[in-house]
């Protein structure tokens, strides 16, 4: 029985001709063998498996060839080429520098490039992965490599340009080699299929070659597994269960349940999906490329971006005609920012489920909005549109909005937690929102006033009071937080100063406290103005500049600082016997 050759090398480029998809790379080189413009070394890089060492050995083979054809390919019916083609060539030398990468691996080849070739005019040298040698070895190969023998050539490759020393790059001719398109893996898999003497389904190879990522080796070795599995009747169907491919089938219906804001078939999809055992982030981010796919085939001159096969474009183009241009760009949007989530997410499963929800309220008339106006707001599912208009949301959303030094932030006031029972006008005015000024004051913020977006009406309260007063429930409101632990200690530890007839100044000593007063800067006002008989008290927040110049230096000055933050610190330092070093 004869020995089994897979098909990435029995079927590996012989001649420029056969290279597959680097059309522009090998017209150069034949040019150049034809004109006898040869440089001194070259340097391929590229993806792995689109042609960088096979496109070396053909140029070996075609610079020595004895009687090269017109068209500057090699013969390969002279000497040279013959012994090429048998493996026992002299005039080239391969070196594999991720396994030889010294500087004695360096001084040994360097020996080698001293001795004329035999046969032909060149002794070709060719360094694969030499990005992989040290940087002593770089050192060593500089000299030889900017100015070789007459006689010598050197041609490296590499998939990771960026890691090869300037000083390299800048002796060298560079090629870049590109991804081979799809189109072009599908024309050359179905050549060697019909080689093979296998049937294959146009589909199935477009599979096989978006698998492969641009590499016609991985397309090559896919093709054989593929070919094992089917016996040569290569089927689309064949291809994505032996490849664990997510059908297109799957993605046509989810279009269609979230066009018609089916929230619960959508949901049964996923489940079918993941019982399957497809991995959660491998779908949505096939769902994101088919909302691209989507997207490019809504217009004439950008279908020539989508590379599919014919029954399937013709699928895509009549889905796409249904999509509107604002639901793909947020539903791409939503796909891809649940893919950037999903590594860090704890329940996968639940972001998953979002995802969908979200993606199928886009098609409603509230669903796609301008992100600087407002949020998009999730419907609660089974509720229809009247009962949805009747019922008022029960918290109003935070929304800031961003200007060029100052922002406002609308907080609707809401009752504490627990506080004193409140008046008739005061319920009045827990209803009224409050804005919140930040201003921006070299590189550290300022919360400015905190007060009534609306305009006042005769029926506020203007009492006078004292800063006695409003320190006394300033504490009194800060010993009903329980729960809210840090806020407490940010009031206990930082009164308010009274400014004028209606304004007081809390400072406090970092931005943490800052923020948390911002937060809750709403119930505290309507606690205030409620006890305290007025309705115009206004609220200023500053960090204290000296207490941001001051450093802590030595431990125990450091301990003091956290403490006068935090005075529950020495409670846990005694609780738990530490001690300072």
């Amino acid at each position: 029985m004869d020995n089994y050759i897979v098909s990435a090398r029995k079927y590996r480029p012989s001649t420029f001709q056969s290279v597959v998809g680097q059309k522009a790379l090998t017209i150069t080189l034949k040019n150049a063998i034809q004109n006898n413009k040869l440089a001194h070394a070259y340097l391929f890089c590229g993806p792995r498996g689109v042609g960088k060492t096979s496109c070396a050995r053909i140029f070996a083979k075609t610079i020595n060839c004895l009687t090269p054809t017109s068209d500057g390919e090699a013969c390969n019916s002279c000497e040279s080429c013959q012994a090429f083609n048998e493996q026992r060539s002299y005039n080239i030398h391969e070196l594999d520098a991720a396994s030889n990468n010294s500087v004695e691996d360096i001084r040994s080849l360097i020996e080698q490039v001293r001795i004329p070739p035999a046969i032909g005019k060149y002794k070709v040298f060719i360094i694969d992965e030499v990005h992989m040698l040290s940087s002593a070895a770089f050192n060593a190969f500089l000299k030889t490599l900017e100015e070789p023998p007459q006689h010598a050539l050197f041609i490296l490759a590499t998939t990771e340009k960026h890691k090869v020393l300037p000083t390299i790059l800048s002796r060298c001719q560079i090629y870049d080699f590109s991804r081979i398109s799809i189109a072009d893996m599908v024309e050359h898999l179905q050549y060697v299929a019909v080689q093979e003497g296998a049937v294959a389904e146009p589909e199935a190879l477009n599979v096989i070659a978006r698998k492969a990522d641009g590499g016609m080796r991985d397309a090559l070795s896919i093709f054989d597994q593929v070919i094992s599995f089917t016996n040569g009747q290569i089927t689309y169907k064949a291809v994505i269960d032996n490849l664990n491919v997510l059908d297109y089938e799957y993605y046509f219906r989810l279009t269609e349940d979230i066009l018609a804001g089916n929230v619960r078939n959508a949901l049964l999809i996923l489940n079918e999906i993941t019982q399957k055992g497809f991995d959660g982030q491998n779908f949505i981010t096939g769902l994101a490329s088919h909302f691209r796919d989507l997207l490019v085939c809504k217009d004439a001159s950008t279908l020539v971006l989508f590379e599919v096969g014919s029954s399937i474009r013709d699928r895509y183009i009549e889905l796409a005609k249904k999509c509107s241009d604002p639901l793909l760009f947020q539903a791409i949007k939503l796909t891809n920012d649940c893919d950037i989530n999903y590594r860090i997410s704890r329940n996968k499963q639940l972001l998953l489920e979002l995802t969908l929800i979200q993606l199928c309220q886009l098609n409603q008339p509230e669903g796609i909005v301008d992100d600087d106006k407002k949020k998009r707001i999730i419907k609660p599912l089974g509720q229809n549109e009247s009962t949805q208009q009747a019922t008022p949301p029960a918290k109003q959303e935070i929304q800031p909005t961003i200007k060029t030094q100052t922002v406002t932030t609308q907080i609707p006031v809401m009752p504490p937690q627990a506080k004193p029972p409140i008046t008739a006008s005061a319920k009045k005015n827990a209803r009224t929102p409050v804005n919140i000024s930040i201003k921006t004051k070299g590189d550290q913020p300022e919360i400015d006033e905190v007060e009534s977006s609306q305009p006042q009406v005769e029926t506020d309260k203007v009492s006078a009071f004292t800063e006695a007063a409003l320190i006394e429930l300033w504490h009194r409101y800060a010993e009903t937080l329980e729960e809210k632990i840090y806020l407490k200690n940010t009031m206990v530890n930082n009164n308010p100063a009274l400014k004028d007839d209606s304004l007081y100044e809390v400072t406090v000593h970092n931005p943490g406290q800052q923020n948390e007063l911002l937060t809750n800067a709403a119930e505290i006002l309507t606690f205030l103005r409620d006890n305290l008989n007025n309705t115009r008290i206004q609220m200023r927040i500053r960090i204290d500049e000296t207490n941001e110049k001051k450093r802590a230096v030595t431990a125990l000055e450091k301990y003091e600082h956290l403490r006068d933050i935090n005075p529950l610190i020495d409670t846990l330092r005694e609780e738990f016997n530490l001690r300072l070093d």
